[in-house]
């Protein structure tokens, strides 16, 4: 898939609006803004925003309802990448949230789009089994190999990961010093129902630090990453809202790319977020307030 089939991929995903109009109050505000330049989209955060473990957030498929019936533009955009699209649309079918594996961006999808731009061949998978499929059509370099690999993919392998697996994501890469490193987004930590694990960052960073060389980045908070995620809705950045639970992740890298960065009180949120040297443009308790949020801009 290449990068214009994902952003139209993405297109023929996102929520639309059955019938447009502007009968109550809050279609109206949300009308109004549209029609003259505001806010036209929103990228949604799934993990820590949408839910939380296997608990959806309360009032959030109120919420994804109401953005879809105003005819506000969404894509889900994810940093996710311990599970395939499959399995996270069957977790929000189990909430109440309709949903198609194309309604969501994930570094994975971004990721085969790039290795197919580039020709890349062989690349060397530190994903689960599970979100592997999502690599189903690209030759992949036996599980057993430390050298050949045409690229390093790593993702979140959560308690899979130990010293032999990072030492051979590293023997691969000084193997060839060709062979890209690729990040399949940045987080650096998530929580869990049994609370805070680390992400695919903390990882990433050290195989840049021992390497010597800089990972692709294809995920948040890469700027890339959310204007594939912007063309898809088809809007400028200045008309699209991130929400998302990560000060870093979502909120500035979606300001660094233009976008506004809305935060929610929770997932991983902690009041330190609001003391530091980013600012959010909005801070909602959760994505229940969004629908009046939006209404009153």
């Amino acid at each position: 898939m290449s990068r214009r089939e994902l952003i139209h991929s993405a297109r023929r995903g996102r929520f639309r609006s059955g019938k447009p109009g502007c009968a109550s109050r809050v279609r109206r505000s949300a009308c109004v803004v549209g029609h003259h330049g505001g806010m036209a989209g929103v990228l949604l955060d799934l993990d820590g925003v949408v839910y939380v473990g296997d608990a959806a957030v309360p009032g959030a498929a109120e919420a994804i309802t109401w953005l879809s019936r105003e005819g506000v533009a969404s894509l889900y955009v994810t940093n996710t990448t311990s599970r395939p699209r499959s399995a996270i649309v069957e977790q929000l079918t189990r909430m109440g949230i309709p949903a198609s594996p194309s309604q969501i961006l994930s570094p994975a999808v971004a990721a085969v789009a790039w290795l197919r731009h580039e020709r890349i061949e062989r690349p060397a998978l530190f994903v689960p089994d599970a979100t592997a499929s999502e690599f189903a059509g690209l030759d992949q370099l036996p599980a057993s190999a430390e050298e050949g690999a045409g690229a390093v993919v790593v993702g979140d392998l959560g308690p899979a990961w130990d010293f032999a697996t990072l030492n051979r994501a590293f023997r691969l890469l000084m193997s060839d010093p060709e062979a890209p490193l690729i990040a399949l987004g940045m987080t650096r930590y998530w929580r869990a129902d049994d609370g805070f694990r680390l992400d695919v960052g903390g990882f990433v960073r050290a195989l840049e630090y021992a390497t010597g060389r800089t990972a692709v980045v294809l995920g948040k908070p890469d700027p890339a990453f959310y204007g594939t995620a912007v063309e898809a809705l088809q809007l400028r950045p200045s008309q699209v809202v991130m929400v998302g639970d990560d000060i870093r992740t979502d909120v500035e890298g979606a300001q660094r790319a233009g976008l506004t960065g809305v935060l929610v009180r929770t997932g991983k949120f902690s009041p330190s977020d609001l003391t530091g040297d980013v600012s959010p443009d909005a801070v909602l308790d959760s994505i229940a307030d969004l629908p009046q949020w939006w209404a009153e801009r």
